[in-house]
This record gives C-alpha cells, sequence and structure tokens, in this order.
C-alpha cells in the first residue's frame, strides 16, 4: 500500500426505505443486451482498423472495453441473470479480449466494497493520487491487482486467475496469428489496461476520501455516454441494482433522501446535468437550492449512522435490506 494512503473518512450507508429490489429483476431480452454489449463495437473496431479511417478504430475500441468492463462488472455483483457459472464463463471470456485476469479484478473490487479507500482496498487506493500520479501509476495497477489476488484469494481464486491468463495467451497467439486489424485490437486492450487505474477508478472515487461519500454520480448526457457506468455512488449502496437501473434508483434517491443530491459530486462537473430555482437533482422534493444544500450534512450524517466504521458493513437490518454477496468465496 502506497505511503500515501491515508484512513477515509466514515462511509456512505446505503438509506433506509429506499425500495430497490424492484429494479434488480431483468428480462430475457434485458439480459441478451447486456451480454451482447460489446459485441457491436468489438465489430465496428475491426472494421474501421481495415479502412482509411483507421485511427477512429482506437475510439471504437474505447468504447468496447467501456462495455465489456461494464458487463464483466455486472458479472462480479451476479447482476446479470444468469446462473454463477455464467458470470465466471463471461470473465474468463472477457478476460481474453480484454488482456487482463478479470477475476483478479473481481476479487479486488469485492474487497473494494467491504472496505472502500480503507487499508484493504488495493483497487481504489490510487484515488488517493493526484490526476498525473495515477496516469503514471496506471501500467501497475493491473499488475498489482493480479499480485494481491493471488497472494489474498486463496486456492479457488488462483486457478480462476489461471483460466483468465491461459484464456489471454489463447486470444494473443490467435490474434497475432490472424494479424493485421486483430493486432490493433491488442495494442488497444494493453492501452486500456494501463488507464483502468483513471478511468474506471480514481475518476470516480477522486475527492471523496475526506467527504465520506460512497462515490461521484454523474447524471445528463455524459453519464449517458459513459453507458451509466458513473452513476456509482447509486452502485456503492446498492450494488445489487443493475447498472441499467441505477437512473432509476438516482431517482428515487434524490427525490426520497434529504441533501442526497445536494450532496452529489459529479465526475466530471462541466458536463453535469444542473438547473437554477429549486434543484433539478433534487426531484419532486420542492425545495430551493439553498434549502437542499442545507440538508446534504443531515443526509450524510444520516447515512452513515452513529458509531459506524468504514466499508458496507450495516447492522443487520440494513444488511437483509441490501444482500450484496460480498463474501471471498464469490
Amino acid at each position: 500500500m502506497p505511503a500515501s494512503h491515508i484512513a477515509p473518512a466514515r462511509r456512505e450507508r446505503a438509506p433506509k426505505d429506499i425500495a430497490w429490489r424492484d429494479l434488480t429483476e431483468l428480462s430475457g431480452r434485458q439480459v441478451l443486451v447486456e451480454l451482447t454489449l460489446p459485441l457491436p463495437w468489438f465489430c465496428l473496431s475491426l472494421i474501421l482498423y481495415a479502412s482509411p479511417l483507421w485511427p477512429l478504430g482506437f475510439v471504437a475500441s474505447f468504447v468496447f472495453f467501456l462495455c465489456a468492463l461494464r458487463l464483466n462488472h455486472e458479472a462480479i455483483h451476479g447482476n446479470l441473470g444468469v446462473p454463477r457459472g455464467g458470470d465466471h464463463a463471461v470473465m474468463h471470456v472477457l478476460s481474453g479480449l480484454m488482456l487482463g485476469s478479470n477475476h483478479a479484478d473481481a476479487f479486488c473490487h469485492l474487497q473494494h466494497h467491504r472496505d472502500p479507500m480503507g487499508p484493504g482496498d488495493h483497487e481504489g487506493h490510487c484515488a488517493h493520487m493526484g490526476a498525473w500520479q495515477v496516469l503514471r501509476y496506471g501500467p501497475r495497477f493491473p499488475v498489482d491487482l493480479n499480485l494481491n489476488a493471488w497472494r489474498h484469494g486463496g486456492a479457488k481464486w488462483q486457478r480462476r486467475i489461471v483460466w483468465d491468463w491461459l484464456m489471454v495467451a489463447c486470444v494473443v497467439v490467435l490474434f497475432l496469428g490472424l494479424g493485421g486489424v486483430f493486432v490493433m485490437h491488442l495494442l488497444a486492450m494493453a492501452i486500456g489496461q494501463c488507464l483502468t487505474a483513471f478511468f474506471a477508478v480514481w475518476i470516480t472515487h477522486q475527492g471523496t476520501v475526506d467527504s465520506g461519500l460512497a462515490g461521484r454520480s454523474q447524471r445528463g448526457i455524459l453519464a449517458r455516454l459513459a453507458y451509466l457506468m458513473f452513476y456509482h455512488r447509486e452502485h456503492h449502496l446498492f450494488p445489487k441494482v443493475p447498472v441499467s437501473r441505477l437512473p432509476k434508483l438516482a431517482a428515487r434517491l434524490d427525490g426520497q433522501v434529504p441533501g442526497y443530491a445536494a450532496s452529489r459530486q459529479p465526475v466530471v462537473p462541466w458536463f453535469d446535468r444542473t438547473g437554477s430555482g429549486p434543484l433539478l437533482n433534487d426531484a419532486g422534493s420542492g425545495r430551493s437550492t439553498k434549502e437542499s444544500r442545507a440538508c446534504a450534512g443531515t443526509s450524510l450524517r444520516l447515512a452513515r449512522g452513529p458509531g459506524s466504521g468504514p466499508g458496507l458493513r450495516q447492522p443487520k437490518q440494513a444488511r437483509n435490506r441490501c444482500p450484496c454477496r460480498l463474501r471471498p468465496g464469490l
């Protein structure tokens, strides 16, 4: 753990009395959409690499990597609506296509949820860094995740990580043999792995360590362009809600939890949805911006609860409301 790591403020907890279980069920069509989300961008990237517009192939590869991150993230939390073995199969396949062990990522991501920004959070510790520091650290980030998962995950996780890297080896050999556009894909994925610490962790958690917020959360066009992955605060509070349903969850939190909207920190403020008069994000509350912001501290105190330590460890009744499957055995 870097020397710059400091103890976080008490972390925000999932507010009680917010309906969320109705958001967890996916139809068969929605499951299919989630499972195939990265596929069009993979195909588009290969088409672009083979054309005179080949530089745009890297843009399509970036979106493929983003969609693959979302799909892998849903598999980690068991939010795809498939048997648990299907979740692991998805992570293995994506490991090959993304050139990294997604089960190593899964182990560290579950640690991140158990103790966000704490001493055991190997994924989130880069949120303590500055922007340039985390970009320099980026190439080492996947290595650290793999080492942590291998050392602390036990035999079950080690077997999964080995299978991941076998998939990576198979894809690399196959794509190098095919050559051309497939080599470009390998190059794009290698770059994506080096930028994961910045785009997947730092950008959604930087500046929240001292505030105690569970994460940053975006509204508006950028949130949609990021395939809803910037609803990160809501994800941390209710990790069993699929990413596709997080905007609905956010609307409920904005409208029903006093000060929740006012305390929100956007991922990129310049592209965040804002309004004048009554605070736009405090939907349905009827409070003015000044009144909503005055409630922000109250919201965090209510969400954290008295005498609570870091992480998502909740009172028994709260745990029963939001089972997160955050077990080392997965």
